[in-house]
């Protein structure tokens, strides 16, 4: 028994010296605990918050006294998201008195303060989350507040479209696409990424976020060359010290102030609307083509909000080649699938797509397609006194035999117009000299037509005086010298569809004869 003793003895203090063979500790209880360290191959460097040390040797073992006498801070979830903001918060502040000016001139208005922020609220979480994902300052994520007001259907008089305003040009680049079906531009999901990837390609460029703000509003060009003509001038080429529009000049200032009433609301007397830190909408998928109207009843919400969740549809049907996804409130998301497999009706869309085979008249497609000529108008957009082009995609009540649109059609529908043609009756006289090649090439006709026109045969020789008659656009003007009988009688207005009838029948006429 003694000799297991003195072997348990033994193998104790065996294991306590391995354990401080490279760091021997004072075993004197008043010397106080000395924190362990790590030896390495060079000189002790402070380390950073994300630089490794790799030891060169055996570790010394921490103790439990040691383990529990570090510091710990406890980093409590966000309250709200409007927290979340605040606490990814990374862009130098700028501090002018254009800030102070529009932090007055939003602390006044808590009226359009409180819309705004209310009708972000569908928003706000998704750009917060692809902004985290990506590194990026959780600033830009009250940049459609300057932008647009956060209204997706926002269109400004240059024709920057959604809350992002991205001219057609900078959509197409960043591959938003815009056709007669939807306009990529207001989608929630494509312009925040098209936005995002647009303002970190600007920040590369400049490595300032505030340059790269004014590039995203005025353009990566013009603030290119106004940092040009400052280093040209040996002045600074910050963005306070650069030369450009007083629209431009006010934008950083805007987010400025912004993001210091949402920083501190309570020192603008400002009431921020509660946005719960969760998702407000997500994905679900279509299989098939389907109705707008339906797909909001069947999700069981009001067609402006289904609308404001999907800004980018253009027509009353939702193609699902080119859109395979809608957006939905969290909780409705489910009633819309359970409400569509219940769907007996078997077709999910009362509108399709039909190519124009040839130019026409709005009249002749509409009695083509079965519908009223101001239906067909007025869901295709179609004005006054234009032709449809061949090749044109319209919007028409589908048909038994109509399946989903194709994606191919889907992504690269458009309707393309041309003016129609209108035609007014005008009578000349002949002068000494004229003869029909002449007068058809005064007035931009042809021969046949005048012929036609007056029931003579195209080598007919003209004499002085001889009065003719003649089918002119309307936008075209007489040339000097010529009398028009228009004043004299009521004007006749043809199309040039209609305007071949005279054709028709003088070729009767000389038939009998």
């Amino acid at each position: 028994m003694n000799l297991l003793k003195y072997l348990g003895v033994a193998v104790v203090l065996w294991l306590t010296g391995c354990a401080s063979i490279d760091q021997p500790r004072s075993v004197n209880s008043a010397d106080a605990p000395q924190p362990p360290t790590v030896q390495v191959d060079r000189p002790a460097i402070p380390a950073g918050p994300h630089q490794a040390i790799i030891p060169a040797g055996p570790l010394s073992p921490i103790t439990a006294s040691e383990l529990r006498s570090g510091p710990v801070t406890l980093q409590l979830p966000p309250a709200d998201l409007w927290d979340r903001i605040r606490r990814g918060f990374g862009m130098p502040d700028l501090e002018s008195d254009l800030v102070r000016d529009r932090e007055q001139w939003y602390a006044t208005r808590p009226d359009y303060m409180q819309r705004m922020t209310e009708r972000s609220s569908k928003y706000l979480f998704h750009i917060v989350e692809e902004l985290e994902v990506r590194g990026m300052p959780t600033e830009l994520a009250l940049l459609p507040y300057i932008e647009s007001a956060f209204n997706p259907q926002a269109v400004s008089v240059a024709k920057a479209a959604g809350m992002w305003q991205f001219m057609p040009a900078t959509g197409t680049y960043f591959e938003l696409k815009q056709n007669i079906f939807r306009d990529d531009r207001r989608d929630v999901l494509a312009s925040t990424r098209a936005a995002l990837d647009y303002l970190q390609k600007l920040y590369t460029m400049f490595g300032d976020w505030h340059l790269a703000l004014a590039a995203y509003n005025w353009g990566e060009g013009s603030v290119s060359r106004a940092i040009q003509r400052n280093q040209r001038a040996g002045l600074p080429t910050g963005y306070t010290d650069l030369s450009m529009p007083n629209e431009t000049r006010y934008y950083v200032p805007k987010l400025q102030a912004v993001k210091n009433i949402v920083a501190q609301p309570e020192r603008f007397s400002a009431d921020l609307p509660l946005i719960e830190n969760h998702p407000y909408f997500q994905m679900v998928d279509l299989a098939h083509d389907i109705d707008v109207a339906l797909a909001a009843q069947l999700a069981d919400v009001s067609p402006e909000d289904f609308r404001a969740l999907n800004p980018s549809m253009n027509k009353q049907v939702i193609l699902a080649a080119a859109t395979p996804q809608i957006l939905l409130p969290w909780d409705n998301a489910l009633v819309f699938k359970r409400n569509l497999d219940a769907h007996a009706k078997g077709q999910y869309a009362s509108w399709g797509a039909w190519t124009v085979p040839s130019t026409m008249t709005v009249a002749v497609a509409a009695e083509r397609v079965g519908m009223g000529e101001a239906d067909l108008r007025s869901v295709n957009n179609i004005p006054p006194r234009m032709l449809i082009k061949a090749g044109s995609v319209l919007v028409v009540p589908r048909s038994g035999k109509m399946g989903d649109v194709t994606s191919q059609l889907a992504d690269n529908a458009s309707l393309q117009l041309a003016p129609e043609i209108v035609l007014r009756k005008t009578v000349v006289k002949a002068g000494r000299k004229d003869t029909l090649a002449s007068l058809a090439k005064r007035y931009r006709v042809s021969v046949a037509q005048i012929a036609d026109w007056n029931d003579i045969q195209p080598s007919a020789t003209l004499r002085a005086g001889q009065a003719l008659t003649l089918f002119l656009p309307v936008r075209a003007a007489a040339p000097a010298g010529t009398r028009s009988t228009a004043k004299k009688q009521p004007a006749e207005r043809k199309t040039a569809a209609s305007a071949k009838q005279p054709v028709r029948k003088a070729a009767a006429k000389r038939a009998a004869r």
